[in-house]
């Protein structure tokens, strides 16, 4: 029988290229926001959890010292690794784990900064507390992921067409979720940031090479959703859809 990690590599390592040209996750206000941050921190040691194609990973090596970028996936990191080298980003290098057992030392990073990875963790409360382990005292942790917006129809039918699209898919945490998760952590919130995040259906789903069956029971859910809903996630003709992004800036209580 095939684990949660297993679905997560599949899913993923199949698709890294995918993820490296993706305007979703190439661009955004949440990377202009993290470009602002490191610039102020160019002697860091940074950690990019769960790093996908590497779009944190380059953009943190322009501003910091040093860049580890961590995902499960062997062919995501071998993207990230050929894409820095063909960057000349010489302060890059790529290991492979899991988010819930790191083989980092305990207070390597001065930042740990993780983006629309945190969805796809299994224990999201272990990997926060090994986060904590690795990072240092007054470190700096940087979520962003989608959210969900918290009310319960809102929130079942965005878990319900997340994990319809996606078998790696765990759960988008609503905003008092994520403050619970990082305070329980060890960590101190010192910002949030939000915004919407519009989606075409079309490139969702061939992104995740979501099957048909499952695609044509998305948009008879979305279709069949009440008016409320539809108004809250924008839902288009097409499918296409808005929802929440947060970014959440924490620091390491010491």
């Amino acid at each position: 029988m095939a684990t949660h990690h297993d679905h997560v590599k599949q899913q993923f390592g199949e698709q890294a290229n995918a993820y490296l040209t993706s305007k979703v996750h190439a661009q955004g206000p949440d990377l202009q926001y993290l470009s602002n941050l490191l610039a102020n921190y160019p002697d860091a040691q940074l950690l990019d959890m769960g790093c996908g194609a590497g779009h944190v990973s380059f953009i943190a090596a322009q501003h910091v010292k040093h860049v580890i970028a961590y995902d499960l996936s062997d062919e995501m990191l071998s993207v990230v690794s050929q894409t820095a080298k063909e960057r000349g980003l010489n302060n890059l290098t790529t290991v492979q784990g899991y988010a819930e057992q790191q083989p980092f030392a305990d207070s390597q990073f001065d930042i740990v900064a993780s983006r629309y990875s945190a969805h796809h963790w299994h224990d999201v409360g272990k990997s926060l507390r090994e986060l904590h382990r690795i990072t240092k005292p007054n470190g700096k942790l940087i979520i962003m992921d989608v959210v969900s917006p918290g009310h319960p129809v809102l929130d079942i039918w965005l878990q319900t067409i997340e994990a319809l699209r996606d078998t790696s898919h765990v759960r988008d945490y609503t905003p008092g979720e994520w403050l619970t998760f990082l305070t329980e952590a060890g960590f101190t919130v010192n910002n949030i940031a939000r915004h919407r995040l519009t989606l075409s259906f079309d490139t969702w789903v061939k992104r995740m090479r979501t099957p048909t069956r499952l695609v044509e029971a998305i948009r008879a859910y979305q279709v069949t959703a009440a008016s409320d809903t539809q108004n809250y996630f924008e839902l288009q003709p097409d499918g296409s859809f808005t929802t929440d992004m947060m970014v959440i800036e924490t620091s390491k209580i010491v």
